[in-house]
């Protein structure tokens, strides 16, 4: 298979990877310009085009993907199919070019958590499983027919993070499955059934703040899911306080938002059904630490 491979973060390089690695033929690579990032605004490559060009590959970074002169590039590498993992959303005029189209690499089991930032929210709702999709390109958002799907468990312990991680490899695995099934001709679509769809919005900083008159097992969700990015945190004394693990008790009279010292190795803030116990905290311009040391530090002023 000819393939253009059209990706941005970190997240598409082991797809990337593993399509150089097997016997199918990379053609060029298409990914965001370079953006100023930093104090110094100094211009940052896209972490693609940073393996691309390690790798000896073309790069394409158009700024708008309606522009003639990207268009007719593409279609000059007359690819059989362009596989997509991380970037944005395509017009027709550039899904429609190859014989096969474009193909999409999306983490969840679609039609669940459709939209930018499914890992995060299939852990914040209490998904007991996720995986990722590898779906054909249509006009809207990851609605197109499902190809193929490979499913993973949500364990308790488990993080964005450390998901994140997990379903990098399973796209990439997942990837190289559907161009066999194109080589070989032996592709079997499934519509997605809308009815049962759930969105998956971009998460900002303010995303993981926590909502005390929210359950313990919900509020420990939220840490789960907003651990590394954006952060789970509650503020006090007017500082944003990040909390990267946590766990909780059920207690029957609780004041939700209410911060109460347990022990010198411990406290506790209410929520709806108990207390919400922070283990790992950091503070404004502080690493993150463990809750004894960071209690021990006079972090814990009421």
């Amino acid at each position: 298979m000819k393939i253009i491979f059209m990706g941005t973060p970190e997240f598409a390089v082991p797809a990337l990877n593993a399509l150089m690695g097997s016997h199918h033929d990379v053609l060029a690579v298409v990914t965001a310009p370079d953006k100023p990032k930093g104090r110094g605004q100094a211009l940052a490559m896209p972490e693609v085009k940073k393996r691309a060009l390690e790798l000896d590959l073309p790069v394409l970074q158009p700024v708008k993907l309606k522009d003639p002169i990207f268009l007719n590039t593409l279609k000059a590498y007359s690819p059989d199919i362009l596989v997509v993992v991380a970037f944005r959303i395509l017009p027709p005029e550039v899904y429609e070019l190859p014989v096969f189209g474009a193909v999409n690499a999306h983490a969840s089991l679609l039609p669940k958590y459709r939209g930018a930032a499914p890992i995060h929210w299939a852990v914040y709702h209490g998904e007991k499983e996720t995986g990722v999709t590898v779906f054909q390109i249509d006009k809207k958002v990851d609605t197109g027919r499902i190809i193929l799907q490979e499913r993973i468990p949500i364990l308790d312990e488990d993080t964005t993070g450390n998901l994140y991680t997990i379903l990098q490899q399973l796209s990439a695995d997942a990837l190289l499955k559907t161009m066999d099934m194109f080589e070989n001709d032996k592709v079997d679509y499934l519509e997605q059934d809308d009815h049962v769809a759930t969105p998956a919005p971009k998460v900002h900083p303010d995303t993981g703040k926590l909502d005390f008159n929210k359950t313990g097992e919900a509020l420990c969700r939220a840490v789960r899911a907003f651990t590394p990015w954006p952060g789970a945190f509650f503020h006090l004394n007017g500082q944003r306080i990040k909390v990267s693990k946590a766990s909780f008790e059920l207690h029957p009279d609780t004041d939700p938002g209410k911060i109460e010292v347990l022990s010198k190795k411990q406290f506790a803030i209410h929520c709806k059904d108990g207390y919400f116990l922070p283990e790992e905290l950091q503070s404004p311009g502080r690493k993150m630490m463990d809750v004894v040391d960071w209690m021990n530090g006079g972090n814990l002023r009421l």
